[in-house]
């Protein structure tokens, strides 16, 4: 029996914390991946007005699943130590919020020269990892198109070359179909023993364009049923992304949905109700 617990990108319901907490309560969902909230991104703060966060969290049973930052998310050339700067008050935030996980990314890379950047990724990320050893923090890299772990075969070279208990992955299937990799079984055999965490959004191969879970390309099912016979036992992290897509419009006439408030609660919602479809039809229970 697997032990999904399911949270979310709160910021793709609206950047208010207390709207963020109000629409997750309404799905029964009490954790928030942390990344945009009340107008910023939660690493722009300093310590102490994370700590007025927290308070609010606290204050209605909120927990953080990870951080969401952006760690990872600039030019494989552009300078590093401010970068890292922002890993270290990264790390502070992270202990405020009680969270030991951090996603992370491994850096934007021109077109074409994985090979000749390779050694530098692997450097700066050695250097992450290094910062955290002896703690409790779990580095988490996402998959992402255009950074060195665009494809499974890069995030496991990334993977593999650390070779560190601080260092797991993220597995996001739209991602992955964006960049037109195969999902399932390709990317999921491939990483299945370092994958951590989930980031439950579905895209179609033919125009990228992000959809409900089970809606698109990316085999959530398929991914979910494997994870679940391994007894998987860790984070869904909703990140809608909903933007227009084929079917936007008949869904939105259930009878689920044409009382809500168009935008982003509206598409929350349909984001969170497919995933609890297909948690149902493979027979798990979510948290």
């Amino acid at each position: 029996m697997a032990n999904f617990t399911l949270s979310a990108f709160a910021d793709e319901i609206d950047m208010d914390l207390q709207t963020q907490m109000d629409v997750l309560s309404d799905h029964d969902i009490n954790h928030i991946e942390m990344r945009g909230v009340n107008g910023k991104c939660v690493v722009e703060y300093s310590l102490e007005e994370v700590r007025e966060i927290k308070e609010q969290l606290d204050e209605r049973g909120f927990k953080i699943s990870a951080v969401g930052s952006p760690l990872g998310k600039i030019d494989i050339t552009d300078e590093f130590k401010p970068h890292f700067d922002l890993f270290l008050h990264t790390l502070d935030v992270a202990k405020i919020l009680e969270t030991n996980y951090i996603r992370m990314f491994s850096f934007w890379i021109p077109e074409g020269q994985h090979e000749k950047y390779r050694d530098e990724v692997m450097n700066r990320w050695q250097q992450f990892i290094d910062e955290v050893e002896g703690t409790d923090f779990i580095l988490l890299h996402e998959n992402e198109k255009e950074i060195y772990g665009d494809t499974p075969e890069h995030c496991l070279d990334l993977m593999e070359t650390m070779d560190s208990d601080h260092l797991q992955a993220i597995f996001d299937p739209a991602n992955f179909v964006q960049w037109d990799v195969e999902t399932y079984p390709e990317a999921y055999n491939m990483l299945e023993n370092y994958i951590e965490y989930l980031h439950i959004k579905d895209a179609l191969y033919s125009d990228h364009s992000v959809v409900p879970a089970g809606n698109g390309d990316g085999k959530v099912k398929e991914i979910l049923q494997e994870l679940a016979q391994k007894g998987f036992d860790g984070y869904l992290s909703l990140e809608p992304h909903l933007g227009s897509f084929e079917g936007l419009s008949e869904l939105e006439k259930d009878p689920k949905y044409k009382d809500l408030e168009d935008g982003g609660p509206k598409k929350f919602a349909m984001a969170a109700e497919a995933l609890k479809s297909i948690i149902e039809e493979i027979g798990e229970n979510w948290q």
